[in-house]
């Protein structure tokens, strides 16, 4: 049994080392979604915090429709934190959010009140 868990451990560490960078970092993402987040983005326009998504468990970039190349934008569902204060208070909804790699100004982190 030992023997099996041993090899088996080695034939996943050459498989993930064979892997590209890119591939790599999706296997990630997808361990970090199974174990969840709880991030937190902040929307600003100027130096004015406008706009405050909480309960993230991940935001994504966009793919093409082929599939190959990434887009301009990242998304994820939050929920709209309406009075900024970290907590889903009562008719704070789950929405669909996204935001510009160019011209939205965000910050993305965990939620520091966890």
């Amino acid at each position: 049994m030992r023997k099996i868990l041993s090899i088996s451990l080695l034939a996943l560490a050459l498989l993930l080392s064979a892997c590209t960078q890119e591939t790599q970092n999706k296997i990630g993402r997808s361990i970090q979604n199974w174990t969840g987040t709880d991030g937190v983005l902040d929307v600003y326009m100027g130096e004015k915090l406008v706009q405050r998504y909480i309960k993230i468990d991940k935001l994504s970039t966009a793919v093409s429709t082929n599939g190959t190349e990434s887009r301009n934008y990242r998304y994820g569902y939050g929920y709209l934190d309406t009075n900024q204060n970290y907590k889903v208070d009562a008719g704070e909804k789950k929405l669909y959010f996204e935001v510009s790699n160019f011209s939205t100004p965000y910050i993305f982190y965990d939620n520091p009140g966890q």
